[in-house]
C-alpha cells in the first residue's frame, strides 16, 4: 500500500501548496523571463521558469484520465502521451517515456542533499520534474511531471493544434486514457524523490 508523499513529509512545502525553488544561483537569468512573467500564471512562472515544484495531489494533471497530448507549456512542443500516463501514487503526472526523446534534456540534479536526474525541455527550457529509474516501462522509467510545466491537448484538438501525427496513437483499443499503464505492483513506486536516509521527499 503506497503511503501519500505528505503523511512522510508532514512538513514539506509542497504538502502545503507551496512551490520549492530548485534551480541554482549560478543559472544566469532568462532573458525571456519578464515576457514569460506576462504570459504564465505565478505558478506556472515559479515551476517552469524558477524550478519550482507544485503540490502533489494538488494540480491540474495529476488525475487527468482523458487521451491526448501534454505540451510544453513555454514553447508548445509535444511532451508527453496520455497512452504513456500511469498511476505511480506520488501526486504528480508520470510518464513511461516522452513522445519524442529529442525534446527532453536530463540535467544532474544534487540539491536538497539528493542526487536526481532533472528533465528539462529542449525548446523551451522549460523545468518539467525529474526522472527516476523505478517505473514499469520496458526502460524501467518514471517521468516524475509537473502539471504547471505542462499544457494538455485532447485527442479532439490534435488536428488543429498542429499535432496530428500523434492522433494514430489513440486509435484501436485500449488507448488513451483507459489504457494507461499501471505501476509494476512489485516495485515499489517512490515518492518524486529519494533522499540518501531513503526518507521520501518532493519533486
Amino acid at each position: 500500500m503506497k503511503t501519500p508523499l505528505c503523511d512522510l513529509l508532514p512538513l514539506s512545502l509542497a504538502c502545503f501548496g507551496l512551490a520549492l525553488t530548485a534551480c541554482t544561483a549560478e543559472e544566469p537569468a532568462r532573458k525571456d523571463a519578464t515576457e514569460l512573467k506576462t504570459k504564465l500564471t505565478p505558478l506556472q512562472f515559479q515551476v517552469a521558469v524558477n524550478c519550482g515544484t507544485e503540490p502533489a495531489f494538488q494540480n491540474a494533471y495529476w488525475d487527468n484520465h482523458e487521451p491526448g497530448i501534454y505540451v510544453d507549456v513555454i514553447s508548445g512542443k509535444p511532451l508527453f502521451a496520455s497512452v504513456d500516463k500511469f498511476d505511480s501514487g506520488t501526486g504528480w503526472p508520470s510518464f513511461t517515456k516522452p513522445v519524442e526523446d529529442e525534446e527532453i534534456v536530463e540535467l544532474s540534479d544534487t540539491k536538497f542533499g539528493m542526487v536526481r536526474t532533472e528533465v528539462r525541455s529542449k525548446t523551451g527550457e522549460t523545468h518539467l520534474g525529474h526522472v527516476f529509474d523505478d517505473g514499469p516501462g520496458e526502460k524501467g522509467l518514471r517521468y516524475c511531471i509537473n502539471s504547471a510545466s505542462l499544457r494538455f491537448v485532447p485527442v479532439a484538438d490534435l488536428e488543429k493544434e498542429g499535432l496530428g501525427r500523434f492522433s494514430s496513437l489513440f486509435t484501436g483499443p485500449a488507448k488513451g486514457a483507459e489504457g494507461e499503464k499501471k505501476a509494476d505492483k512489485k516495485a515499489e513506486i517512490k515518492a518524486e524523490g529519494t533522499a540518501p536516509t531513503e526518507t521520501k521527499a518532493p519533486e
